[in-house]
Parts: structure tokens; C-alpha cells; sequence
């Protein structure tokens, strides 16, 4: 079961899974990262850093686009499958007597990887809020939260500031925290959450500081008076996840990596490691190019938060015909992302059935829209057919889903 078909609430299981494994979450550095949107890109871009100043890191994400091996890596390298295969062959038993969720086994894989291969970072993204996730067995040297959005509302709340309390239980006692977005609904929930777990200081700069509101912060800011950095993510909506990133590097170097086993952080590290995030991490599917003529763009973007971002920038394409192949999971808050695609002549929309039991047809795409489209159940015969009318000078977008971007993968790198 994937999704929130998987989801249990409850870390019971996934400690019993880590006492069975000698408690391998004990023995990481761990920077842990929630968020509606935005944790993939900046868990990817801290360990792209990390990985540019030297550091061995393991990097823990979902979901993945092609294999699952994408979720696991160290230095930006694929779980190898036999890894997987002797793991599950090792603990066959125990997981046959726990049934653990797909996740809860993942995440046990994750943490036991990383410490039999000595990283010396593990950044784990939050699988599905933050609280009651698997990942939150970790006390972490540096906990991050992107952004609070309205997604998985019939797990997490139907508010902002009911999800921001799922999300705010990743902040632990005594271990600093970066915010990226502020928003007038959750930002005393944040607050509160730290003066709880005594690590509010006097101010947002100051070194007795051990909460950062990453877009108060004026770090990036002041790096692009003199020099904006290059980043390899070229999403508009990367600029958020850009900032926090910073911030949280920041206060890894400044306030958290300072003993004697570490290197710091070098402002060259940064540089290099978010130019190169996705050659050094792996990362796909974030505003990403797949051809020139015609242009090709997948994203991953799959719930409102995101969409708004991505139809700016459709909107933005100066190409003179823009062919959308689209799909989403009926868990998706579908009529309001509906609501902010670009309209006009110019655009074409083509609705399509991502491959898992969740998806929303084709056709319930298309009476949603209730404009001009056509409706093609099968993925590749709807990016075929995007291929098939588009010139040159045109420009295709696949999204929508994560399941649809991961078959454009498939079908490009074929």
C-alpha cells in the first residue's frame, strides 16, 4: 500500500523495527525536513552542499519517480537493489511477525544503510506530516520546515494551523529550527512549539537565537547585493526552498557543525553544491528539461501550493503553442489546482490516468475542466500524442503527479 492507504498513525511499529535493528536512528547526524511542499528540493540542496564541502551523506526521500532505490542514497548513489533484496531476506521474520507499512520498512532500510556505511549526515525528508510520521523517531541535530499548505487534509487537518501542529512535532528539545515560510495562520504555532522545547532565543540573527524564520532572514539577501547564487533548480518556486536551504546551512555552519570531527561549511561548498545539486543528489522531475525542440518540462508539482507556482510559469512560456499533459490522485485537492491552470488559445490540455489505484481518470479530468481537452486513460499515449501535434517551436508540460512525471522519465530515458 502506498499513500494514505499506508499510512499509520503511530511511531510503535517503527521503534519496535529500530530496536530490532540495534536502534540505528540514535547513531545519525540527522537534519530532518518537513513541509507541505518544497522538502525533496531542499533536503536535496543541503545535501548537495554537504556533499560538495566533502562530507559522506545519506539522503532519504519520497516518493520516488522510477525505482525505489531513488529514496536511499549515499553521495547521490542509488541503494544498490542487492541491498534491498539482503535486507528484507535478513529480516524476514520480524517483518513477516510486525507488518510494517511500505514507508516503516523503508525507513528502517534508510537509517540501517546509513549507519553500516558510516554517513556523516543523513538528511531524511518527512515522509507525510511530521508528528506521527516514521521518520520522527530521530532527534535530529537540525530540524527544517518548509512551508504549511492545504494537502493530505483528511490525515493531517483542514486548517493551516491544524497541519502546522502535525508538522511543528518534528521540533525536538533543545535542537535549532528553521522555518521557511512564515504565514500570519502558523507562525505562533511555531513559536509556541519552540518556547515548549526551550529553544526560542532573543531574536531572528542573534547567536542566542535557536529559531530561524528563514524569509525573515536576511541571508540570501544580502548574498545577492553582491552575488546571486546559481542554482540548478530552475523552478520559479525554487527561490523559497533556495532561502531555507541558506538559512539552514547557516545555522549548521554557524551554530550546529563546530566540533572538531567536522570541516565547517565553506561559502565555496555552497556555491558549488547548489549549481550541481541535481548531478550531486540525483534529483528529478523539479521544473526539469527533457528536450529543447520541442521544449519538454516535467514537474512534480501536485497539490495547489505547488500548482500556483508551476502555472506562473506556464503562463510565463513565450512558445507559441504550450500542450499540458496532465493527471492527478483523487487525494489532491483537484478543483482548485483546476482552477489556477493557464486558459487561452494557446494552451492544450490532454488529461491522462496515472498508473495507480488512486488516480483520478481521464475522463473526471476532463468534466472537471469542463473546457476544450481531450481525455487519453493511458499515460504514454498521451504524451505521445502532446509529441505528435507539438512543433518544434512548442513547448509539452507533464504533471500533475508524481506517478505521471516518473513515466515521462521512463519513456525519455528509454
Amino acid at each position: 500500500m502506498v499513500g494514505k492507504d499506508a499510512y499509520k498513525p503511530g511511531l510503535e511499529n517503527t521503534l519496535r523495527l529500530m530496536a530490532h535493528l540495534g536502534n540505528p536512528h540514535e547513531q545519525l547526524r540527522a537534519i530532518h525536513v518537513a513541509g507541505t511542499n518544497g522538502k525533496g528540493s531542499t533536503s536535496h540542496l543541503i545535501a548537495a552542499v554537504l556533499q560538495a564541502q566533502g562530507y559522506k551523506v545519506g539522503l532519504f526521500t519520497s516518493p520516488h519517480l522510477v525505482s525505489l532505490t531513488e529514496r536511499i542514497r549515499i553521495n547521490g548513489k542509488p541503494i544498490p537493489e542487492n541491498q534491498v533484496a539482503d535486507f528484507i531476506t535478513r529480516h524476514r521474520a520480524f517483518l513477516d511477525e510486525t507488518q510494517p507499512s511500505f514507508f516503516e520498512t523503508m525507513t528502517a532500510l534508510a537509517f540501517d544503510y546509513f549507519v553500516r556505511e558510516q554517513v556523516d549526515f543523513a538528511v531524511v525528508e518527512v515522509g507525510l506530516g511530521g508528528r506521527l510520521d516514521s521518520t520522527n523517531v530521530l532527534t535530529p541535530i537540525l530540524s527544517v520546515i518548509t512551508n504549511i499548505g492545504l494537502d493530505h487534509t483528511e490525515l493531517l487537518g483542514n486548517t493551516l494551523p491544524k497541519i502546522a501542529r502535525e508538522k511543528a512535532g518534528i521540533i525536538k528539545p533543545h535542537v535549532p529550527c528553521v522555518i521557511g515560510e512564515t504565514h500570519p495562520q502558523t507562525m505562533n504555532i511555531f513559536l509556541d512549539k519552540a518556547q515548549e522545547c526551550h529553544i526560542l532565543g532573543d531574536g531572528l540573527e542573534t547567536t542566542n537565537c535557536r529559531i530561524w524564520f528563514a524569509d525573515q532572514c536576511g541571508y540570501l539577501r544580502r548574498c545577492r547585493l553582491r552575488e546571486a547564487p546559481e542554482c540548478e533548480l530552475k523552478g520559479n518556486y525554487q527561490e523559497h526552498n533556495l532561502q531555507t536551504a541558506y538559512v539552514a546551512l547557516q545555522v549548521l555552519r554557524n551554530h550546529v557543525i563546530t566540533g572538531s570531527r567536522d570541516h565547517g561549511i565553506s561559502k565555496a561548498a555552497i556555491a558549488f553544491g547548489f549549481a550541481h545539486v541535481c548531478s550531486l543528489t540525483g534529483l528529478r522531475g523539479r521544473w526539469e528539461t527533457l528536450c529543447n525542440k520541442p521544449l519538454i518540462i516535467c514537474d512534480t508539482g501536485h497539490n495547489s501550493h505547488g500548482i500556483q507556482y508551476v502555472a506562473k510559469q506556464l503562463r510565463e512560456l513565450t512558445n507559441p503553442h504550450v500542450w499540458i499533459v496532465f493527471g492527478m490522485v483523487n487525494d489532491k485537492d483537484t478543483e482548485t489546482v483546476m482552477r489556477l491552470l493557464p486558459t487561452g488559445d494557446k494552451y492544450h490540455y490532454i488529461f491522462t490516468t496515472p498508473n495507480t489505484h488512486r488516480a483520478r481518470t481521464a475522463e473526471e479530468m476532463l468534466a472537471l475542466w469542463n473546457k476544450e481537452g481531450i481525455a487519453l486513460n493511458d499515460p504514454k499515449e498521451a504524451i505521445a500524442y502532446a509529441l505528435a501535434h507539438a512543433s518544434e517551436q512548442d513547448a509539452v508540460f507533464i504533471g500533475g503527479s508524481n506517478y505521471l512525471v516518473g513515466e515521462a522519465l521512463q519513456i525519455r530515458n528509454s
